[in-house]
């Protein structure tokens, strides 16, 4: 079966606002996104409720919806337990848009490699420039960046030059920082915290009030403050508050999420109730680079 090109976009934008609202799509919304009058739309959804590619449904809540034909046809692989793979464009989440498919081209070409991304959801927010960032993917942790120089709306695809990519490790986060349960009260002085710190050969640690975990304090903080002039200084005047708290059994994967979501530079991690130190961009980073470097080690390659 043969679709026209104005046939596929109108597929393509249902599944797009099917997955996104979770409902079924009126006629209207259809013709809003590709940009036709709700006459022609009309007369395409006849058409493709004739081949069993859409259903419709009566009522006021009614509209369309995609059958398993709509998804084969397309060639999108429609699992009910499927993981969305989140991509940011100039740095920031695209709600409601998730990478179903990747692929890679001009692979042999030595200046350059591009790849396509399908992407369930509008990728009319995206445009020739911007920088994209892909997962990490289910699975394998892949994250992909790069920039975008094409758009194929008719199948929604971005095509994009890959600047950089990334394999994050299966491993829980505990395991890639540095565990000293070293903390320090709210109000010692910063002083006092720096030895801590420069003893330890750490970055970091967490601040507690009693038992609760109430902020982040890092040698820059301590430095900033000292050449500042404030000497006398506690913890608290110097320290980030409000920190993020996760799980040491928390895959390296959604850290990294977690990162990009709220933008913060370090996490607590908990371990059994308590802290045990905390997670920095770089340590991930760091991490994901010695994933990177075992995989072309020379006993690799000879296997």
């Amino acid at each position: 079966m043969e679709l026209t090109a104005i046939q596929t976009e109108i597929l393509t934008t249902l599944v797009n606002l099917f997955h996104q609202e979770g409902r079924a799509v009126k006629g209207g919304e259809l013709a809003r996104v590709v940009c036709r009058n709700s006459g022609t739309v009309r007369n395409q959804m006849q058409t493709l409720r004739t081949l069993g590619l859409v259903e419709g449904l009566p009522g006021p809540r009614g509209g369309y919806r995609p059958t398993n034909q709509t998804y084969e046809i397309l060639d999108i692989i429609d699992h009910p337990d499927e993981a969305a793979t989140n991509i940011y464009r100039n740095g920031k989440l695209v709600d409601g848009a998730t990478a179903c498919e990747i692929s890679f081209i001009t692979v042999r070409n030595l200046n350059t490699c591009n790849g396509r991304v399908r992407v369930i959801g509008d990728i009319r927010r995206f445009d020739n420039g911007d920088v994209i960032k892909i997962g990490p993917t289910p699975n394998n942790n892949l994250v992909i960046r790069g920039k975008v120089v094409g758009r194929d709306d008719t199948r929604n695809i971005l095509i994009f030059t890959i600047s950089d990519l990334l394999t994050l490790p299966k491993q829980c986060i505990r395991e890639c920082i540095q565990h000293s349960h070293a903390l320090v009260d709210m109000d010692a002085a910063i002083k006092d915290a720096a030895n801590v710190l420069i003893e330890r050969k750490l970055r970091g640690m967490p601040v507690v009030d009693g038992t609760k975990v109430v902020g982040i304090v890092t040698l820059t903080d301590i430095t900033k403050a000292l050449v500042s002039g404030l000497v006398n200084q506690r913890v608290w005047g110097v320290m980030s508050d409000d920190p993020i708290e996760i799980n040491g059994d928390t895959s390296i994967s959604s850290v990294a999420e977690l990162f990009d979501r709220y933008n913060v530079d370090g996490i607590v991690v908990i371990v059994n109730g308590k802290p045990y130190g905390v997670v920095f961009k770089d340590d991930i980073l760091r991490e994901s680079t010695r994933v990177s470097e075992s995989i072309i080690a020379p006993s690799f390659m000879s296997a």
